[in-house]
């Protein structure tokens, strides 16, 4: 059993995780079985997230003064938090995948995202974003397309002044012949 100090640091333990969180999702779950628990929990690894079954009343203690305060309603049966202190969009990818492919043991409860509370289908659009990464690639793509374009257009000037010289070279070439 618990001693009061060890469930204080527990409560100021998962109150710091939550102060921290950028995203979190409540999800539910009847039934699952251990493989499945394995498989959800490497995924979220894999992404960066922290992934843990709850106690309602330590969680509803916990979520007060944080952005997770506005969800604890949720905190009720079977309860697991997952959160995110990076990039929202991975944390919603892995839930909805998860979600979509076991509707029957896992349910989505509630989403906190930037301080704001979401449902499964915001859950959703967020998650067809794309990740920060692959944004920052498109900007940069877009920018060195246009640097390409400018260093065609000014190497055509030398290139074409070239082709005229020759073709000059190559017609007074033929009339001294």
């Amino acid at each position: 059993m618990k001693t009061k100090a060890r469930k204080q640091k527990d409560l100021e333990a998962l109150t710091e995780q939550f102060k921290k969180a950028k995203a979190a999702m409540l999800v539910g779950f009847q039934g699952m079985t251990v493989a499945k628990d394995q498989e959800l929990r490497t995924q979220l690894r894999e992404v960066g997230v922290f992934y843990g079954v709850v106690k309602n009343t330590l969680a509803r203690k916990a979520a007060e003064g944080t952005p997770l305060e506005q969800a604890t309603d949720q905190f009720k049966g079977v309860t697991a938090v997952a959160l995110s202190t990076e990039d929202p969009v991975n944390l919603s990818k892995a839930i909805a995948k998860f979600t979509k492919a076991n509707p029957e043991i896992f349910k989505f409860k509630a989403g906190v995202v930037e301080g704001r509370v979401v449902a499964l289908k915001d859950v959703e659009a967020i998650a067809s974003l794309p990740s920060k990464e692959e944004l920052i690639s498109k900007v940069l793509f877009l920018l060195n397309c246009q640097a390409q374009r400018l260093v065609t257009v000014l190497s055509a000037v030398p290139r074409n002044l070239a082709i005229v010289v020759k073709l000059i070279g190559e017609q007074k070439g033929g009339e001294a012949a």
